[in-house]
């Protein structure tokens, strides 16, 4: 097996939290693709296109045109480093999500925490005056929300939980989720305004779900249920598959009761030479079976 064939494998039988990770390395590397082509063929503005209708504008107009955003912006990373360290977090605090809870949980946190940011992110954009020059030109990228999102929701499911950070030692989750938060807190007026807007969206969606959670109401479950129906409509339906059989001669007819009949002449005989209770529990059943049918 190559390794194009190992990949395929491991997306098509991996669980929610290895595709979610192929999915942003997939979207990853297209974008890659693209801008090492508009490098070589020197048309920038081809990879600025692409980014521009994968990444969530926060200018109102802006959105209407491209409502995909919403979704795509989630997936979309620009930078190596931006993409390695949200992938280590969406694999580090999934696996623990994944001992706890299930696949679906995840991914329907991972789009609902996502949406949710979204939403803070034009939400602040357009409300607040400190972002009125320049929400025509604000754009969204990255898992950080989505992320977020599972971490907060993980981190008050199982708060005493506990893990080992590099030069730390061992922390607990609801410590972790604090210090994510707080500095999204502190980051709001930083250069990466909007993306720290989208990580307390994010958080506020994992509270939320886990918060209902704990009180037996699954939020995430009729999302997801519109989100496979959703997919399901434009997945191909299934070839109906005909079979025919053959109709019995009455040759194969005659054969296959002489056969029958053989076998219970034997088993007869045999009762009268042992006894009943000399017959295999399959012999019992044909004589049981023969005997409903008269």
């Amino acid at each position: 097996m190559n390794i194009v064939d190992e990949i395929k494998h491991s997306f098509k039988h991996g669980n929610a939290l290895t595709k979610l990770i192929y999915f942003n390395l997939g979207v990853f590397l297209i974008i890659k693709i693209v801008e090492m082509l508009s490098f070589l063929f020197n048309s920038p503005e081809i990879n600025q296109i692409l980014i521009s209708w994968l990444a969530l504008p926060a200018d109102l107009s802006q959105l209407l045109s491209r409502p995909w955003t919403v979704f795509t912006y989630m997936f979309l990373h620009e930078g190596f480093m931006h993409i390695l360290f949200n992938m280590l977090w969406l694999f580090w605090f999934g696996k623990i999500f994944l001992e706890y809870l299930d696949g679906k949980k995840l991914v329907g946190i991972y789009l609902l925490g996502g949406l949710s940011g979204a939403f803070l992110f034009i939400l602040f954009y357009n409300v607040f005056p400190a972002y009125k020059l320049v929400v025509d030109q604000a754009i969204l990228l990255g898992a950080s929300a989505s992320i977020l999102a599972i971490v907060v929701a993980i981190s008050f499911y199982v708060p005493n939980y506990t893990i080992n950070l590099l030069f730390i030692g061992r922390v607990k989750l609801k410590y972790i989720a604090g210090a994510s938060v707080l500095l999204s807190v502190l980051n709001v007026s930083s250069s990466n305004s909007g993306g720290n807007i989208a990580h307390l969206g994010g958080a506020l969606y994992g509270y939320i779900f886990i918060s209902q959670y704990l009180k037996g109401k699954d939020i995430v479950k009729s999302y997801m249920e519109f989100f496979d129906g959703f997919i399901a409509f434009f997945k191909p339906r299934k070839k109906m598959k005909v079979t025919y059989k053959r109709t019995k001669t009455d040759l194969d007819y005659n054969a296959e009761k002489s056969r029958k009949q053989e076998e219970i002449n034997k088993i007869l005989e045999k009762i009268s030479k042992s006894g009943y209770d000399s017959l295999s529990k399959k012999e019992k059943e044909i004589l049981f079976n023969m005997s409903n049918k008269k």
